[in-house]
């Protein structure tokens, strides 16, 4: 996909002192209790409220869209011939047969290729990870050599990869999959949909919302920091969309009679963004939202608080513009969470002037 271009914007604009006290390392024990903090945009006050408040924020006639993708049980612990610890994170198929990976691999450059990795066996099915050749972004290929459905083993043998910047083990690994996570493919969660429950949905519903989805394969590259100068130097990762039909009529509907497009999560933002853009319901996208990108569909967004330098910091100022470390100063003074297993905040897009002047 075009890259879109504007004036120079630091990527220090977007570092924050985010105190490690302040990351989420557990999931509350229910969803919808998360803090939300909500900013309806202008001069009116900041309102603190839960997740379950969000049925009466929304209007009738508005569209909550989510993004519908699964975690993938993508990490592999696997041993070397020599004895030797590895690990692979499947982050995308070559097939579609689902044996050929593209992977992270470690010790991913001191493997050759042909080099066979074994997974300790304890009772589950053999599974063995060939390496194969080196890719760009220093990946590996690697293929799945197993009995029956490689789709079908992993739901056995592999494990559900938490962010970098969680060190405790889940618990529950269903706690890191939404209450709707469908097909899976992606190799982290769609954060803001883990609030939700169906209880919220169902509000949603009856208060006269509409709920649809959206997929993203969400690969590892939403962890990648920004690590230019400028924020147009960065190389955006690749991820699979797929925009359903029904979800596109549903949001041309849905502007065409003056309600909301709510998106759940900046996913459910790029997916969108990127129908808007090309026209195209499904492939690939590596679109990068940064200042000034012209906003076609979504109006407002619950979203989690972000890492420092992330592209997805970096949407957020696209979305409602440099306010958001306002926002972010109040959240953490009220003890919020914050990233993946945090809690969350709803905010309107930042209108901006047309060429006449005018909202």
């Amino acid at each position: 996909m075009r890259r879109l271009r504007w004036p120079t914007v630091r990527t220090s604009q977007f570092d924050y002192d985010l105190p490690e006290q302040a990351v989420a390392q557990v999931p509350l024990a229910q969803r919808d209790q998360s803090r939300m903090l909500v900013d309806v945009g202008g001069n009116a006050e900041v309102q603190h409220c839960t997740v379950a408040d969000l049925p009466l924020l929304l209007h009738e006639g508005d569209l909550l869209v989510v993004n519908t993708t699964r975690v993938l049980p993508a990490r592999l612990h696997l041993r070397k011939p020599t004895g030797g610890a590895a690990e692979v994170l499947l982050v995308a198929p070559l097939d579609s047969t689902h044996r050929r990976w593209r992977a992270m691999v470690r010790p991913g450059r001191r493997l050759a290729e042909g080099v066979e990795l074994a997974l300790v066996n304890d009772g589950r099915p053999d599974v063995t990870v060939v390496v194969g050749a080196h890719l760009p972004g220093g990946h590996r290929e690697v293929e799945i050599m197993c009995d029956g459905d490689p789709m079908e083993t992993l739901q056995d043998v592999g494990e559900v990869p938490l962010p970098p910047y969680i060190h405790t083990a889940a618990a529950d690994p269903e706690r890191y999959q939404t209450v709707f996570a469908d097909r899976a493919a992606s190799v982290a969660a769609p954060t803001a949909g883990l609030h939700l429950t169906e209880a919220v949905l169902d509000a949603c519903v009856a208060n006269g919302v509409t709920v649809a989805g959206v997929e993203l394969d969400i690969g590892p590259g939403t962890f990648v920091p920004l690590t230019a100068d400028s924020i147009s130097d960065h190389v955006m990762h690749h991820e699979h969309f797929h925009v359903p039909q029904a979800t596109a009529e549903l949001c041309l509907s849905t502007a065409a009679r003056g309600g909301d497009v709510v998106a759940v999560g900046t996913t459910v933002v790029r997916t969108l963004e990127t129908w808007a853009a090309t026209g195209a319901t499904q492939g690939d996208t590596s679109l990068f939202i940064t200042p000034g990108y012209p906003f076609a569909v979504v109006d407002r967004l619950l979203t989690n608080f972000h890492q420092p330098r992330s592209t997805l910091l970096v949407l957020l100022e696209a979305f409602i513009g440099p306010k958001w470390r306002e926002l972010y100063e109040t959240a953490l003074a009220a003890d919020y969470r914050f990233l993946s297993f945090g809690d969350a905040m709803l905010v309107n897009r930042l209108a901006i002037p047309d060429a006449s002047g005018e909202g």
